[in-house]
């Protein structure tokens, strides 16, 4: 369904996307990879938001540091992303993303992230006003920076078994963010929205990504509104 596109940021860093559409969709999110790059997995997400009535473009965050870049469910492809975090920085990605919703032509634009994409998705709404909205799916990041002020609607996501956020973390964004919908699925384990994980739950991913559909569907502005 989908295709790869070309990305310009505002500070001429040229970069690729992948957008998936459908005739007929009314709104636009912009899908934020995991730690792992936008493989197959994050095209797929991309592609089952444009079968339900939101076109999706997922930038390349990672080519600012090395280009199409794409690493396996193993401990080295963990080390290598914690190469990147180490010289990627919060503001460019910031920028990219900002770009991949400028990409789309749509003034009102929401954003969905997972694992490092969830964080990016909280930086988003709390350091742009570019979002309309934003659904942050177990974002380990997020706990560090629960203070900040989104500028939108915020959702997260998050497991009751995750061993990288712990409830505790999730109490403190709970109390910190108030306004934010907070839901924590009973005996999901991080990552437990990618199916080519071995900590997939089929029940929380379904529910989450229910949940998730109609905040944007709420949230989000239809096309020509």
């Amino acid at each position: 369904m989908g295709k790869f596109i070309d990305v310009t940021a505002n500070d001429q860093h040229e970069f690729k996307a992948y957008l998936a559409t459908k005739p007929g969709n009314d709104r636009t999110i912009v899908v934020v990879q995991e730690a792992f790059g936008v493989n197959t997995h994050i095209q797929r997400v991309c592609d089952r938001f444009a079968e339900n009535g939101i076109n999706a473009i997922a930038p390349q965050v990672f080519d600012r540091v090395s280009r199409d870049l794409v690493l396996p469910y193993t401990p080295e492809g963990v080390a290598k992303y914690q190469e990147i975090r180490k010289v990627l920085r919060k503001e460019d990605v910031v920028r990219d993303v900002v770009a991949a919703a400028d990409a789309t032509g749509d003034s009102s634009v929401g954003i969905v992230g997972y694992c490092f994409g969830g964080t990016v998705a909280w930086w988003a709404v709390t350091e742009s006003s570019r979002f309309a909205a934003a659904s942050c799916w177990y974002g380990g990041g997020i706990a560090e920076e629960r203070e900040s002020r989104p500028n939108a609607p915020v959702q997260m996501h998050f497991g009751s078994n995750d061993s990288h956020i712990p409830l505790t973390s999730v109490d403190g964004i709970r109390a910190a963010q108030p306004a934010a919908e907070i839901f924590v699925y009973d005996g999901a384990e991080h990552g437990f929205g990618c199916d080519e994980r071995p900590s997939f739950h089929s029940e929380s991913n379904a529910l989450a990504l229910r949940r998730t559909i109609d905040f944007f569907r709420k949230n989000v502005a239809r096309q020509g509104d």
